[in-house]
């Protein structure tokens, strides 16, 4: 744990060793926090739930609970407050960590949940960072630790129309009792889920594009009341990042050309529903998503694995971990296939579901209710299988996101889905 502890924040001061502190201080976004902000969060979150609730210790900075609690202090308010500068908030999280590698000395880590849940916060703040950052287009930024990714398949293999069928039958829906996992994903339970059709791999730009140039932004009668209203109000004409002649996108650090193969990114619900609508198809359901992702029994049996009964592993059979700095063609990880033959399930973008985020029967808030439980209703759509800047620790089949319909910033595509 505390090899993974360590690795996790030399990611974290890598995504930011090349940002001035300028930058780092600076409101990129009205959606988003200050980077320098990030920075502190981690270390007052580090330090509430391992140096103080875990190893009994008081607060290292108790005046700053409040600045960096994400509740108490919304983003809206993070660029209009005093904040810790670079330096001192680079320095908050070595104390902090000094701190807990003395707590883990002295206690070990029991059985590891709240040291993982704070390993695993580092990571999503991670991606969080990123989002900041590619909304920010710094001139010149380089994102550290770039690997390289596989070419993928052949041009014009996969486009996200491509539908596969999966069976009707029980599937073992959210996280097992044992092991990590957060609130949301438990209890674990069996679910009877209809005959349908799901997309082999997630719509692409290529296919995306063609939906505009059907007239996707100008047919009212696809669109929902909502994403109608969205989309006059804020003028939208394609997805986030796509220059006016729809030939390249926002990337890190500038533009590139505009890849037809890559999975579309930074669409909203709304825009992911409409273009579902366009081709007479929706959003998959969420238990449909990971019944279609699934590895249970019930699904190897039914599909045997073409390459044997072995799983694949996210960080080696998935774009995970920041690869490549964005997504890769669709279809590029033949070996992470499902058991019925979905690609790129894991990695590359989030996708959008068609359900609402809400609770599992058995749900029992935990560590804290805030996790959660606040946000359960319709306000939210959940987000299945991770992104190209989530980490594999993170990933999971049965991993929920939740975000508003609205949002364009997170690194979310999709996948459609039809009755069969």
């Amino acid at each position: 744990m505390v090899e993974a502890l360590e690795e996790g924040r030399r990611r974290t001061l890598a995504l930011v060793a090349s940002v001035s502190d300028e930058d780092l201080e600076r409101v990129h976004s009205p959606l988003m926090s200050p980077l320098v902000w990030d920075l502190a969060h981690i270390a007052a979150y580090e330090d509430l739930w391992l140096a103080h609730r875990y190893g009994e210790r008081p607060l290292l900075r108790e005046e700053l609970t409040a600045t960096y609690d994400a509740f108490e202090t919304p983003r809206a308010l993070r660029g209009d407050i005093e904040l810790l500068g670079p330096a001192q908030a680079r320095q908050y999280l070595n104390d902090v960590r000094a701190r807990v590698l003395d707590v883990i000395d002295e206690r070990g880590v029991g059985d590891g949940v709240l040291h993982e849940m704070v390993l695993r916060h580092e990571h999503q703040h991670n991606e969080t960072m990123l989002q900041t950052l590619m909304l920010a287009a710094l001139p010149g930024y380089e994102l550290a630790g770039r690997r390289p990714v596989p070419d993928g398949a052949p041009s014009g293999t996969h486009t996200g129309l491509e539908l596969i069928e999966i069976p009707p039958g029980p599937c073992t829906i959210g996280a097992p009792a044992r092991g990590f996992a957060y609130d949301n994903e438990r209890a674990r339970q069996r679910v009877e889920v209809a005959r349908f059709l799901i997309g082999r791999t997630p719509v692409t730009n290529g296919a995306y594009l063609g939906f505009i140039e059907d007239g996707g932004y100008e047919r009212r009668e696809w669109w929902s009341d909502e994403g109608w209203a969205w989309k006059e109000e804020f003028e939208i004409t394609g997805p986030g990042g796509w220059t006016a002649d729809r030939t390249a996108e926002s990337r890190l650090g500038g533009l590139e050309p505009l890849h037809p193969d890559r999975p579309v990114v930074h669409v909203t619900w709304y825009e992911a529903d409409a273009f579902a609508r366009a081709r007479g198809l929706r959003l998959p359901t969420e238990f449909e998503w990971e019944k279609a992702a699934s590895w249970d029994e019930h699904a190897q049996a039914a599909h045997p694995y073409p390459w044997g009964r072995r799983r694949p592993v996210p960080g080696l059979h998935a774009n995970l971990d920041q690869r490549g700095c964005g997504a890769v063609p669709a279809g590029a990880y033949p070996a992470g296939a499902s058991p019925y033959g979905c690609l790129g399930m894991i990695g590359d973008v989030w996708e959008w579901t068609s359900s609402f985020f809400e609770r599992y029967p058995g749900f029992a808030a935990y560590p804290y209710r805030e996790y959660s439980e606040v946000f359960f209703g319709t306000e939210y759509r959940v987000l299945r299988g991770g992104s190209w800047a989530t980490r594999s620790r993170v990933a999971s089949t049965s991993f929920r996101n939740w975000d508003y319909p609205q949002r364009r910033q997170i690194f979310a595509g999709f996948r459609i889905a039809a009755d069969a």
